[in-house]
């Protein structure tokens, strides 16, 4: 058992576990809104790179926390991914805005614009 001044100084390793993770993470992108941040982590992760939403619950914190620092964050895991990341987030940020409806030449359902396939009878839109 430990006593007086030890005790109160005692860590972890889970503790020295974590230090260590948020010491290995590159923050990789400021996202206006958490689904922006989630659909980023999920292009992410399909392209095989681990990546963690940060302040997913920090808009609660808007009025005593200057509303930049709220927003949530994307942040990869490896250093060997940040190139490839940076990439991704590219894409992300030039996706086009959905167009116009689309009608199938298949069924003649009408479609939104962004869609690449019929939601009615699954056909390829063109």
């Amino acid at each position: 058992m430990l006593r007086g001044r030890c005790a109160r100084t005692r860590v972890s390793v889970k503790m020295i576990a974590n230090l260590l993770f948020f010491l290995d993470v590159k923050k990789l992108y400021r996202a206006a809104s958490l689904p922006d941040a989630h659909l980023l982590r999920g292009l992410l992760a399909q392209a095989g790179i681990e990546a963690h939403v940060f302040n997913e619950n920090a808009q609660g914190g808007l009025g005593q926390l200057p509303f930049t620092e709220a927003w949530p964050e994307v942040w990869v895991t490896e250093d060997r991914d940040l190139i490839r990341a940076r990439e991704i987030v590219q894409a992300f940020e030039c996706t086009p805005e959905a167009s116009a409806a689309v009608r199938c030449p298949a069924c003649a359902e009408e479609n939104p614009g962004s869609f690449q396939s019929c939601w009615s009878c699954g056909k390829p839109l063109g």
